[in-house]
């Protein structure tokens, strides 16, 4: 699997020059937890609801204050045709809880632990099956495979 298939949301993003009021509304309407902050179609860093907490609520920094003076950056990323797997090693690597997908050197996306986390568990469910209906139904013997 790539990288651009773990996607779950569309690419959302705002400007250095937004207030991080703004920010937190553009989260909020969207039900993510990060916006990357992109100036035209570079990619400059990235804000988190726990960047909102720890360095502007925490600290006193008014909600009026442009969003690019407490985003993260540089930005973990990863190309948009690379195998899953090796976002599993930048996440291990930099214990970063996001990967920004990028694309020609465009943001595309986001991939968060939690997304992969999703993926996994619906990914054992569906092995764990015919495991439980073994254990719950025990074997099923058809009159097919009784021998005569």
């Amino acid at each position: 699997m790539r990288a651009i298939d773990a996607i779950r949301r569309s690419a959302i993003g705002i400007g250095p020059q937004r207030t991080i009021h703004d920010a937190a509304v553009v989260m909020e309407r969207s039900g993510v937890g990060s916006l990357a902050v992109i100036d035209g179609t570079r990619l400059l860093g990235i804000v988190t609801d726990r960047d909102l907490v720890r360095r502007v609520l925490a600290v006193g920094v008014p909600p009026e204050s442009r969003i690019d003076g407490v985003m993260s950056s540089p930005v973990v990323t990863i190309p948009f045709d690379a195998e899953l797997r090796d976002a599993f090693a930048l996440f291990r690597t930099h214990g970063v809880r996001r990967l920004a997908v990028v694309q020609d050197g465009q943001f595309t996306g986001m991939i968060t632990v939690d997304d992969l986390l999703i993926d996994l568990a619906a990914d054992l469910a569906d092995l764990a099956r015919p495991v439980s209906a073994e254990v719950i139904f025990g074997d099923h013997i058809t009159s097919a495979s009784t021998p005569a």
